[in-house]
């Protein structure tokens, strides 16, 4: 019988701790995003620490990636937003590293867990509306209702965008956990098939290739996908961000 998929998933206490009554214990969830952060943190550090004119790999990959994430920012929300730059490549960093590093035999992927995605998600979507209203004032409420918009539409229309406004950090959240989870359910599923079809002499000598390029590609697959929501979480991020900034 095929493991449970789903067990990769539970949340383990591994240093109980009470504070005042409050469970603030350290889980396999909470131990692996803080080894995540340190580990970025090093990476960062080591690769721009000598600022070579002539950079190396680790330099070259930092330096790529940030012009990657500015460009990003440059073509959705303007130079406006670039001062705003330093957050939105903090958040890309941090999910691509999650999804990523979730691939690994004993890892736990933090991305999966609906209430991480959540929290990241209405904390963008609260900063986007607090940036809204000290930018433009009350003006802000002005894009619930589209520039043109006949007056005999405009109730429905003000509805319509206010319900569209406020599922977004819900999509934000579902669209990123559903994805990291559906992925590693189903490599864990395709990975225990071939395991049992191996104990039970179905795949025998070169027969064992196809079901393992199969995993590969998988594999491949859900590598790719990984990066891919980091890009597009951070891409609505910053949307969102320049719907605050500009009003559209």
């Amino acid at each position: 019988m095929a493991a449970d998929p789903t067990h990769q998933f539970l949340i383990h206490k591994l240093v109980p701790v009470e504070l005042a009554g409050y469970d603030i214990s350290v889980t396999n969830q909470s131990a692996w995003m803080l080894g995540i952060i340190a580990l970025m943190m090093v990476f960062f550090a080591v690769s721009v620490r000598k600022r070579a004119m002539v950079p190396g790999r680790l330099q070259a990959f930092a330096e790529i990636t940030y012009e990657f994430i500015e460009n990003l920012m440059k073509d959705t929300t303007g130079r406006d937003g670039l001062k705003y730059l330093p957050f939105i490549f903090t958040l890309f960093i941090f999910i691509a590293a999650l999804n990523v590093s979730g691939m690994l035999p004993g890892s736990f992927t933090s991305t999966s867990q609906i209430v991480i995605t959540s929290f990241m998600a209405f904390t963008i979507f609260a900063g986007v509306i607090l940036i809204g209203l000290f930018k433009h004032g009350i003006k802000f409420l002005g894009m619930f209702l589209p520039a043109g918009t006949p007056i005999v539409m405009a109730p429905l229309m003000i509805v319509l965008e206010i319900i569209s406004f406020f599922a977004r950090p819900f999509t934000l959240a579902l669209r990123l956990g559903a994805n990291m989870m559906a992925g590693h359910i189903v490599i864990k599923l395709f990975a225990s098939f071939i395991i049992m079809m191996l104990g039970a002499g179905a795949v025998v000598g070169t027969m064992f290739v196809l079901p393992l390029a199969g995993l590969f590609a998988l594999t491949a697959l859900e590598l790719f996908v990984a990066f891919l929501q980091a890009y597009i979480f951070t891409l609505l991020a910053c949307v969102y961000l320049n719907d605050a900034l500009h009003l559209h």
